[in-house]
C-alpha cells in the first residue's frame, strides 16, 4: 500500500513545482511591470494637491475607473482651482456637490484614449491622423434621460438626439450622446489661421498658451499613468452644454427658440431607451426623443457632429447666430409680417429659411465670419465687435447672441418681395423650379418685373394640385380667348417662358419712365416706355403692362406690373412683313421686304422661312431703303437699269440672281443670337450665310453704347443701327433697321 502511493506522491509534487515555476514564468512576462506607472487616480492621490478632484471622483463612483486598467485623457483641476471654483459658486467646499455635480466635473474632463500634447492636434480619421486638425475630444459625459415638456406644455420624459434629422434616422440605440469637449493648442491655432485674438474672444479673462482647455490653462502636461495621460489644469471645468441647452436657459433668445418649438421640433417614442430606463429606475414612464425637422442644417441637441466619419466631432462643429428678443421681433415684424398677420400664418418654408440663415454646419470662428459660410451658402453677416453681445463654446457647437439678424437673401434679394407676399406665391413657386437661388444672389443686380396670382389667371394660368402629383407639374393654362387648357408639362413651359420675361439679370433698372430695351433671363427681349414695359407677345396682342408700384432690394428693383409679359407664338416672318409695309414711302423696311417675300427660302402660306427654326434665337438687320437700293447698284443684289441708277428688281427669274437674294438675306440674320440696343453684349457673331466652302460668315458687333449699335462685316464695312426703327421685338428675335448693307465675302 505505501510503496503504491510513493509514485502518487511523486507525481502531485513534481507538478506542484511545474505550476510554481511556470506561474512564476506567467507573472514575469504578463504581470504589471514594476516600472509602470501608476493608474490616474492613485498618482493624483500621491501627488497631495488633488484633494477635492479626489473626492469628486469618489462622489461620481469613479474610482475604480480611474485606478484600474483603461486609455484615458484626464484634465485635472489643482486644489487651488477648486478653491476659486468654490469661491466663484458660493460653495464651502465639495460636500456641497452632489454626485451628479461630481460627475459633471469628472466626466466631463475625462477623454476617451490617451493623447499626449503632440498627438492631441491631429484628428482620429477613418484612413489615419489628420494633422493639425483637432479641437475636441469626446468625453465620458452625456446627458440621457432628462424632464422636459412637450409642445403642449406637458410634462415628459426626454432624450436628445444623437444623429442629425435625415428624415428616417434622428437616434441610433448604443449611442450615449457623449459631449465634446474643446481645446486649442498652438498646432490646430496655426492651421486654422486662428489667434490668441479668437480665443480670447470667448475668454477674455483667460491667457491663451498654446495649450488651452475651455477658458483653462494646462499648467503642467503629459503626465504619463498606468490608465492614460493627465494633463494639470487651472481652473474647474464642467460640463458644457449644448446649443440646445444654452438656448432653453437663456431667456434673451426665447422668441427664436419659440419658432423651433412651433414649429420645427416634434416628440416621438423611444420604445429602447423607454425599456431601458424603466427596468433601471422600477417606472413606467415613456421616454420620449426631441426631434428637430430634417429641413434643419442639424440637430441641436445633437453632440455628434455630421457623422461623415465617426470622429468628425473632433476637427468641426457647428455654429449658431441668434439674434435677441427685441432684434428678432423687430425684423419679424417689420420683414417677415409684412404681408402677414402672424408668425403662425408664415409658410413653414419661410421659417426654415430663416432659421437655416443662422445655422452653420461648420466652425465660425471670429476673425473668419465673412469667408465662412451658412446652410444656405451665405457668409456671417455680423461685426464680430459690435454686432454680438453673447459669444460661447459649447459642447457641440460655437453660440453668438448678435443684436441683429442674418439677413437672408431669399427675404432681402429681389426674390423676397415675391415669396414673403402670398399674393404672388405662383411666382414664387415658379422661381424655386429654377432661378430662385439667381435672383437671390445678392452679389448680382437684377430687375424683377413681378405679377400676382390674379394677373396670372387673368392671362389663362393657374396653379392646380389635381392635375399631377408631382408639385412641379402643378399647372393649368387655359386660353383666355378659348381653346383647349394644357396641363402638367406643357403648362409650365409656357409659365417658365413667361417667368423668364419678367427676369432681367445684370441690370438694375431703378425706374421705367424713359425707354428703352432689356435682355430678360431667357435671352429674348422685352422694352419699357413711361412706365409701362412690353414683350413681343404684348406687341402682337396690342397691349401693354402698367407699373403700378416699385420696390427695392439689396439686389435690384422690382416692379409690380398688372399684365403679364407674354412672349409670342407668331412666325417672324409675319412680323417682318407688318414692318414691311405696302409701299416704300410708308416703311422703311420695304425694299427688303419686297426681296424677301419674292424668295424661294420663304412659304407665304406657313410664314416658314427655310434654315430659320422654330425656337431658335435669330437678329434681323434689315437695310433701310436707301441701303437697299445701294446695294443693288453695287451688284449684291438683283436690279434693272444701269449703275449707278439701277433699281431694284424685286423678282429676279435668274437662277444666279435668286441665288444673289438668298445670299444677302442669309448674311443679315444673326444665327442663334438675338442682340438689342442695350448696351450689354458686344462681338463677332456668326451668320446664317455660309462660304463656298461652307464655313460660316461672321459681323462684329459693337454694342458697348446703349442706342448706338455699330456693325462691321467680312469687308471691314460699317453699318449703323438706327435707333429709331430697331428693337422691334419678335418669337425669339429682335428686328433692327440699318443705314447700310452688310457685305458678305464668298
Amino acid at each position: 500500500m505505501g510503496k503504491s502511493l510513493q509514485p502518487i506522491i511523486l507525481i502531485v509534487i513534481s507538478c506542484l513545482l511545474l505550476v510554481n515555476c511556470r506561474k512564476k514564468e506567467w507573472d514575469e512576462y504578463y504581470g504589471r511591470p514594476d516600472n509602470l506607472e501608476a493608474p490616474i487616480y492613485q498618482q493624483l492621490e500621491a501627488r497631495g494637491n488633488f484633494k477635492n478632484l479626489l473626492a469628486c471622483i469618489d462622489k461620481a463612483g469613479y474610482r475604480n475607473t480611474l485606478g484600474a486598467a483603461g486609455y484615458w485623457t484626464f484634465f485635472a483641476p489643482t486644489d487651488s482651482a477648486f478653491q476659486v471654483y468654490f469661491k466663484e459658486n458660493n460653495l464651502s467646499g465639495t460636500d456641497q456637490l452632489d454626485s451628479a455635480a461630481c460627475r459633471k466635473i469628472v466626466t466631463y474632463c475625462l477623454v476617451y484614449n490617451a493623447f499626449k500634447l503632440e498627438r492631441i492636434g491631429d484628428g482620429q480619421g477613418s484612413t489615419g491622423w489628420l494633422a493639425n486638425s483637432a479641437f475636441k475630444r469626446r468625453t465620458a459625459y452625456y446627458t440621457g434621460v432628462y424632464d422636459g415638456a412637450d409642445t403642449s406644455g406637458h410634462l415628459i420624459k426626454l432624450i436628445a438626439s444623437n444623429r442629425n434629422n435625415n428624415g428616417t434616422t434622428f437616434y441610433v440605440d448604443a449611442d450615449n450622446n457623449n459631449k465634446y469637449i474643446p481645446y486649442f493648442v498652438t498646432n490646430f491655432m496655426t492651421a486654422k489661421g486662428l489667434t490668441a485674438a479668437d480665443y480670447n474672444y470667448f475668454y477674455p479673462s483667460s491667457t491663451y498658451t498654446g495649450f488651452n482647455v475651455v477658458d483653462a490653462a494646462v499648467v503642467e502636461k503629459d503626465i504619463a499613468a498606468e490608465n492614460g495621460v493627465i494633463h494639470v489644469v487651472n481652473k474647474v471645468i464642467t460640463a458644457l452644454p449644448s446649443i440646445d441647452q444654452y438656448l432653453a436657459g437663456r431667456p434673451e433668445y426665447t422668441e427664436f427658440r419659440a419658432l423651433f418649438d412651433k414649429f420645427l421640433i416634434q416628440y416621438a417614442l423611444n420604445a429602447t431607451v423607454t425599456t431601458n430606463y424603466n427596468n433601471v429606475h422600477g417606472s413606467n414612464a415613456s421616454v420620449y426623443t426631441k426631434v428637430f425637422s430634417n429641413s434643419l442644417a442639424y440637430s441641436p441637441n445633437n453632440e455628434n457632429f455630421l457623422k461623415t466619419q465617426d470622429n468628425d466631432g473632433q476637427w468641426n462643429t457647428y455654429t449658431m447666430f441668434v439674434p435677441t428678443n427685441t432684434a428678432l421681433q423687430h425684423y419679424i415684424n417689420n420683414v417677415l409680417l409684412e404681408h402677414y398677420n402672424q408668425v403662425s400664418d408664415l409658410p413653414l418654408n419661410i421659417i426654415n429659411d430663416f432659421i437655416n440663415a443662422h445655422m452653420f454646419q461648420t466652425a465660425v470662428w471670429p476673425t473668419k465670419f465673412s469667408t465662412t459660410y451658412n446652410f444656405q451658402g451665405e457668409e456671417a453677416r455680423f461685426d464680430p465687435a459690435s454686432d454680438v453681445v453673447d459669444k460661447k463654446i459649447l459642447s457641440n457647437g460655437i453660440f453668438y447672441g448678435t443684436s441683429k439678424v442674418q439677413e437672408a437673401n431669399v427675404f432681402s434679394s429681389v426674390y423676397g418681395k415675391a415669396y414673403l407676399d402670398p399674393e404672388y406665391s405662383m411666382m414664387t413657386s415658379l422661381l424655386n423650379q429654377e432661378l430662385k437661388y439667381v435672383v437671390s444672389n445678392v452679389k448680382q443686380q437684377f430687375t424683377l418685373f413681378l405679377v400676382s396670382n390674379s394677373v396670372l389667371n387673368a392671362a389663362g394660368y393657374y396653379a392646380d394640385p389635381t392635375v399631377d402629383n408631382n408639385i412641379n407639374y402643378q399647372w393649368r393654362y387655359t386660353p383666355p380667348g378659348g381653346g383647349a387648357s394644357i396641363t402638367g408639362s406643357s403648362a409650365l413651359v409656357r409659365l417658365l417662358r413667361v417667368l423668364n420675361l419678367h427676369v432681367v439679370p445684370g441690370t438694375d433698372v431703378t425706374n421705367v419712365t424713359g425707354s428703352g430695351v432689356l435682355g430678360s433671363y431667357g435671352g429674348e427681349f422685352i422694352r419699357y416706355e413711361n412706365q409701362t414695359v412690353y414683350a413681343a407677345g404684348n406687341v402682337d396682342a396690342g397691349n401693354v403692362a402698367n407699373v403700378i408700384a416699385t420696390k427695392t432690394a439689396k439686389n435690384g428693383t422690382v416692379h409690380y406690373i398688372d399684365r403679364i409679359l407674354d412672349f409670342s407664338e407668331t412666325p417672324v416672318s409675319r412680323h417682318l412683313e407688318k414692318l414691311g409695309g405696302t409701299s416704300a414711302a410708308g416703311s422703311a423696311y420695304y425694299n427688303f421686304w419686297q426681296y424677301f417675300k419674292n424668295w424661294s427660302g420663304y412659304n407665304a402660306s406657313s410664314g416658314d422661312i427655310v434654315n430659320v427654326a422654330s425656337g431658335v434665337f435669330y437678329t434681323f438687320f434689315i437695310p433701310n431703303n436707301a441701303a437697299i437700293v445701294q446695294a443693288v447698284n453695287d451688284g449684291l443684289l438683283p436690279g434693272t437699269g444701269t449703275a449707278p441708277n439701277k433699281v431694284p428688281n424685286f423678282k429676279p427669274v435668274d437662277p444666279a440672281e435668286k441665288f444673289q437674294v438668298e445670299k444677302f438675306i442669309y448674311y443679315h440674320i444673326l444665327n442663334k443670337k438675338s442682340v438689342a440696343t442695350n448696351g450689354m453684349e458686344s462681338g463677332s457673331y456668326e451668320t446664317l450665310f455660309k462660304t463656298n466652302a461652307g464655313d460660316a460668315t461672321k459681323i462684329f458687333v459693337n454694342n458697348n453704347t446703349i442706342n448706338a449699335m455699330i456693325l462691321t462685316d467680312m469687308n471691314n464695312r460699317m453699318a449703323n443701327v438706327i435707333q429709331g426703327n430697331s428693337n422691334y421685338l419678335s418669337n425669339r428675335c429682335v428686328f433692327h433697321l440699318t443705314d447700310n448693307y452688310l457685305k458678305y465675302t464668298e
